[in-house]
């Protein structure tokens, strides 16, 4: 089911939209006949502020009656057209930063209804190198952003020492896969971020993201690697922690596949952040049916500098635009 806003704001249309057709098709009639009535007895001598005295528009009425096109308005452009979503996490960094306010383009992956997110008109797929925003499948209430790294009927696979994925398209059907997408990897180069950790309870915890110039250092952080990935058509940048070692005990296991190495099923998606040693995604939960699905990130409306967790700091205006 849709989050509870989406839930509240269709209610809040219908009831709104009741009271607009009512005053419409009976209120208004009566209040106009009213009006004429009293203008006849008075021989054509009332102004219109009198007369709208003789028979007003109740105040919740009038209020309700004026609020349906704005409800409307919204809940058509929320719904079927773009919705706007806060990038929480570095997971997809540096691509999108924490802070970045983004428009998710609603119908890219089908036009849905509202609350159940039953696609009521097929408009498009996702393609590889598509930043997705869908329903977590583990809890869908939560609302993630990955780039779609697999598509139906890929084998992907994952080298946790080089970093680097390996697609080969058409292997759901038993027999042997087409030729390995062509996936290419510039240079690693230090990035423009470091990353911070701190001990909590005994344990490594990250504590933040930062943009420093190469040379400059942060206590108890790590300089960010950074390189090139070309995924068929679509280049991106991602990063990695040159000190991180993925925990593959955590990877999802598919049956009937060696570790880190998965089979997308059919109607079903492989999801990857862009920051690889700090997100949490396809590799650890699985994969994303097409039903959780909500749209493809467009553009980048709004940028706060800030922390995870943290109030902004200040206002990013260069990064307003679209999204590479």
């Amino acid at each position: 089911m849709a989050n509870m806003f989406a839930l509240i704001l269709v209610i809040a249309t219908l009831a709104t939209g009741l009271l607009w057709c009512l005053d419409k098709a009976v209120f208004a009639p009566k209040r106009r006949e009213r009006q004429a009535a009293a203008q006849a007895a008075a021989g054509d001598t009332l102004d219109p502020n009198t007369l709208k005295k003789v028979s007003p528009k109740p105040g919740w009425l009038e209020t309700g009656a004026s609020v349906f096109p704005v409800l409307a308005i919204v809940l058509v452009v929320r719904s079927f057209i773009y919705e706007p979503f806060q990038i929480p996490s570095g997971s997809m960094m540096p691509t999108l930063l924490i802070g970045d306010f983004i428009l998710v383009e609603k119908f890219a992956y089908g036009i849905k209804d509202p609350i159940y997110q039953k696609t009521l008109i097929e408009t498009g797929h996702p393609k590889r190198g598509d930043i997705a925003v869908f329903k977590y499948p583990d809890d869908p209430r939560l609302d993630y952003i990955k780039r779609v790294v697999g598509l139906p009927g890929d084998k992907v696979s994952y080298d946790p020492v080089a970093k680097q994925v390996t697609v080969q398209p058409g292997c759901s059907s038993g027999q042997a896969c087409a030729s390995a997408l062509p996936i290419t990897y510039s240079n690693v180069a230090p990035s423009d971020f470091v990353q911070t950790f701190s001990r909590l309870n005994g344990g490594e915890a990250s504590s933040g993201f930062f943009q420093l110039p190469p040379g400059e250092t942060k206590e108890n952080s790590v300089r960010l690697a950074e390189r090139k990935e070309t995924l068929g058509d679509v280049t991106h940048r991602i990063l990695t922690v040159p000190i991180a070692q993925d925990q593959l005990g955590l990877y999802h296991q598919q049956p009937g596949q060696p570790l880190a190495t998965w089979i997308v099923p059919p109607g079903h998606y492989f999801m990857m952040g862009d920051n690889r040693d700090n997100s949490a995604d396809s590799r650890y939960w699985g994969f994303v049916p097409e039903a959780n699905l909500v749209g493809r990130a467009t553009a980048i409306w709004m940028s706060f500098e800030k922390q995870e967790g943290e109030w902004p700091t200040g206002v990013r205006l260069n990064r307003i635009g679209g999204i590479h």
